[in-house]
């Protein structure tokens, strides 16, 4: 297995990239550049102005041009600034300003990883990697990714297909049954969240068809400069935004690690900030914290393995977050008794309305963010940034399975005050590592087994990733497919005005 790092074009990829042209000239699609994802104030205006009278979730070419943080939660935009939310100290019981930005506003599946799958699809078609008449792109995830490879898929005019395990929320497979043409493009694999390996067996098993490309998003490093290049901007432009009457220090930026690909956000904030890195995984499976395994429910952020992605010695701090918290409070920032309870502790109204748009992993990243405060003493003067992946509409399922075992005889005020006492006023720092040079190589050598033992990456691509030389190496890839982007448009003639 070689490295998934496009920078130049495929010596043998001229006939798949001109059956791409053809199929992009006859359907009238027009790629996004990553600089216009960054900044959609550069977008052009008879695209911006098509997109009014257009559904964001629908399965129409032109909400590429909506694959980015500036939009409204009803589709509008772009606005001038990511919506986010800043939490109080009534709610996290920490001086420092926790803001979450949310990814809910993401088109087609409410969910930021449909950033992730542009950036992966989009690096193969200019480069000359993928034919959208002869391959199909496999989407191994657990969960957002794959649906957002599948909205990204079709309306490229290619064929996808979604990996996930059989055991993640109802409503993501209620999406997919929507989106897809053919009722074996989903393949429901062993388990839940906990199990990628069964992921990654069922992808090598689809690999032995040549027709199957694999755009696993654990190791292609498109998904890790798309977030570095799009997400990290924006979360730039909320922090700024925050701290235009009130300065403040961008001391961390947060995120579970999932695929890792989020956290490509963290190394630009660290270039440009020196904001420091948190990495986050569910307490149930503690695979960093503690060469850790088991199962949980934090649905999309992964375990038992260390993505290749991961810019491992580049993280600051580790931190562990139980899914018994996560469970808990999504119950109670989504029934009256929670938000009765939340405005009793001061919470303005208007904030707890809107806590229903963080959904299990975005809970998981401001639990890892309070305690990220507590152990590094930050105060008034400190921002934490983080990320609200999608929202608890996702979770409506989930949400029935906890009340059914934890609040059989329903959830009042008394048992609303139970929760917010043990899972978000008394976060504790027990769980947190940070990161030396002993625990950064440590948990960089645990992927050894991963990618190199099961997977086949050579030993010498694999320990490149150790050094900050590998990843600033990368940091011009983006620039790079935007050029060839603009050719590929070009050859397609494709047109949005």
């Amino acid at each position: 297995m070689s490295l998934a790092v496009f920078g130049d074009f495929d010596p043998d990829g001229q006939s798949a990239y001109d059956n791409a042209v053809t199929r992009f000239r006859e359907n009238n699609i027009v790629l996004p550049t990553f600089a216009q994802l960054r900044d959609p104030s550069t977008i052009p205006p008879e695209i911006v102005s098509a997109l009014g009278g257009i559904d964001k979730n629908a399965g129409d070419p032109r909400n590429l041009f909506r694959v980015h943080w500036f939009n409204d939660l009803d589709g509008g935009g772009p606005v001038a600034v990511p919506d986010h939310v800043e939490l109080p100290p009534e709610m996290t019981g920490v001086d420092a300003r926790i803001v979450l930005a949310f990814g809910n506003r993401f088109p087609m599946i409410g969910a930021h990883k449909v950033l992730a799958a542009y950036a992966c699809l989009a690096a193969r078609l200019v480069t000359g990697r993928f034919d959208p008449t002869a391959h199909r792109a496999i989407w191994p995830s657990t969960g957002n990714y794959a649906r957002g490879g599948i909205a990204i898929s079709k309306i490229m005019g290619c064929r996808g297909v979604a990996v996930l395990p059989e055991g993640m929320s109802r409503e993501r497979f209620e999406w997919l049954d929507r989106w897809i043409d053919h009722p074996d493009d989903v393949i429901r694999t062993p388990g839940t969240e906990a199990n990628v390996k069964e992921i990654y067996e069922e992808c090598m098993r689809l690999e032995e068809d040549p027709a199957n490309v694999i755009l696993n998003q654990f190791s292609e490093f498109s998904n890790h400069m798309g977030h570095y290049a799009v997400t990290g901007p924006a979360l730039e432009k909320v922090y700024e935004h925050v701290t235009a009457d009130r300065p403040g220090n961008l001391a961390a930026f947060v995120s579970a690690s999932g695929s890792a690909g989020t956290l490509g956000a963290g190394d630009y904030l660290k270039d440009e900030h020196g904001a420091r890195i948190v990495a986050v995984e569910a307490l149930e499976v503690p695979t960093m914290l503690y060469n850790g395994f088991g199962d949980h429910n934090i649905q999309g952020i992964g375990d038992k393995h260390i993505p290749l992605i991961h810019n491992v010695t580049n993280t600051d701090l580790i931190v562990g977050v139980s899914d018994q918290s996560t469970d808990q409070l999504d119950v109670l920032f989504n029934t009256p008794a929670g938000i009765r309870l939340l405005e009793q502790r001061g919470v303005a109204p208007e904030l707890a309305s809107v806590l229903t748009h963080m959904g299990y992993s975005s809970i998981c990243n401001t639990l890892a963010a309070i305690t990220t405060a507590k152990q590094w003493g930050l105060g008034s003067d400190d921002v934490i940034v983080t990320v609200a992946t999608d929202g608890s509409e996702l979770y409506n399922s989930e949400r029935e399975k906890v009340m059914s075992t934890h609040f059989s005889g329903g959830f009042d005020d008394g048992e609303a005050a139970a929760v917010f006492d043990e899972h978000m006023a008394n976060v504790e720092t027990t769980h947190a590592i940070e990161m030396d040079e002993v625990h950064r190589n440590r948990v960089f050598n645990l992927g050894y087994f991963t990618w190199v033992e099961q997977l086949g990456v050579e030993i010498a691509d694999f320990e490149a990733r150790r050094d900050q030389s590998f990843w600033a190496g990368l940091r011009g890839l983006p620039d790079r497919w935007d050029e060839m982007i603009v050719d590929f448009n070009a050859a397609t003639g494709a047109s949005h005005g």
